[in-house]
């Protein structure tokens, strides 16, 4: 562990700046900054360790700051009182000794994020964030890597809002990025969001007014826009059967669901949200032919799957159950919720040891998963 200590200006600093040249198109030049002696600095050091001078340097005190910003920017705060003329003194001294660390930690938190570590991508994003304040790449960066982090084994409830959350203040950065509207309507468009996914195409599209789209991206958001209109998905029945079946409300869903159904019998998502619907109403039979209706029309998610599996499983057709979790396991291996209907569903085969190494795996993937704490608990 570490902690942040504030001290006086070392003696030496001063000069140590002034000594570290930087490079800028191939010429070496001195750093020049104003050093406030009044403004005590932040030292990060291990909990253990004290503030001697041998402990004392500059990528230290630039540690301590970088930190210290960070905690700034989420509204955290410290021991020591920092005086927002501090952390605007501090933001400058890191610009000005390390002129290229935008580029560097935006590399980091990329490389950090592809290895799986997201909590230390995040921290580096947090960070720039600190140094750029309401950054719009930084902020579309940091919405890549939640949804990254969404679709993953951390794939939980909480990691779904927090993706959604990103993007919301990506999308409302000045200005907002192309990419993060592209970026967002995809988002929005796995999230049978319909109505936003088609807002962020069209606002999308009309960027390319002031600047040049990349042509496959332009004609790939023209494709889905014009598939939506066709399929009705920007219909008011299909958006309020959606939020009230989101909202868990779902006799009002179905009511509006069936007003779609009649007017686009063709779409497989509104077969699909009638099968959601009924099974959570608990019609298994009615919900299993709704849903198998929205595979006829070519939905092949691992939802429409687990949601078939649900409904076989109440209907005691343990086999075709288990058919469609692992149709589903084969596309996406490390999807938690599948993993975990797997080990339900061994459960109800009697077959306990299949059941605990499923919900084990689920713990390899994600150590804090509560359902499968729980289940590992009973069956021990």
């Amino acid at each position: 562990m570490t902690s942040i200590v504030f001290l006086p200006v070392p003696p030496t600093l001063k000069e140590e700046l002034l000594r570290s040249p930087f490079t800028q198109d191939g010429e070496a030049y001195p750093l020049e900054f104003q050093i406030d002696p009044e403004i005590l600095l932040p030292l990060e050091l291990d909990e253990e360790e004290a503030p001697l001078e041998s402990t004392i340097s500059l990528e230290r005190i630039l540690s301590g700051m970088l930190k210290v910003i960070a905690m700034d920017s989420q509204g955290i705060p410290l021991k020591e009182e920092t005086p927002p003329h501090w952390i605007d003194y501090y933001r400058s001294f890191v610009l000005t000794v390390k002129p290229a660390i935008f580029n560097e930690l935006s590399s980091a938190s990329i490389v950090k994020a592809a290895n799986g570590e997201y909590d230390m991508a995040l921290e580096i994003c947090q960070i720039l964030l600190g140094l750029f304040p309401r950054s719009p790449g930084v902020l579309l960066n940091r919405a890549l890597i939640m949804e990254q982090r969404a679709a993953g084994p951390e794939g939980d409830e909480g990691a779904q809002h927090a993706a959604l959350g990103a993007y919301e203040e990506a999308l409302s950065a000045e200005p907002v990025l192309s990419d993060t509207l592209f970026n967002a309507a995809f988002f929005y468009l796995r999230r049978r969001d319909y109505e936003l996914a088609r807002s962020c195409f069209t606002q999308y599209l009309l960027t390319g007014e002031d600047e040049d789209l990349p042509e496959d991206k332009k004609t790939e958001a023209e494709r889905i826009l014009k598939e939506m209109e066709e399929q009705g998905l920007e219909d008011q029945a299909y958006r309020d059967a959606y939020e009230a079946i989101n909202q868990g409300d779902h006799e009002t869903g179905l009511v509006r669901m069936r007003d779609f159904i009649e007017r686009y019998p063709r779409v497989s998502n509104g077969w699909f949200l009638l099968g959601w619907a009924l099974r959570m109403g608990g019609r298994y039979q009615d919900a299993l032919e709704a849903l198998q209706k929205a595979a006829e029309l070519g939905d092949q998610s691992c939802d429409l799957s687990n949601e078939i599996a649900i409904c076989q499983m109440e209907l005691g057709n343990l086999k075709e159950a288990r058919k469609e979790l692992e149709r589903a396991l084969r596309k996406e291996g490390e999807n938690i919720k599948i993993i975990s209907n797997l080990g339900v569903l061994a459960l109800k085969s009697g077959n306990t040891e299949e059941a605990q190494a499923f919900f084990r795996t689920i713990l390899a993937l994600d150590p804090h998963d509560s359902l499968a704490k729980h289940y590992l608990g009973d069956l021990s």
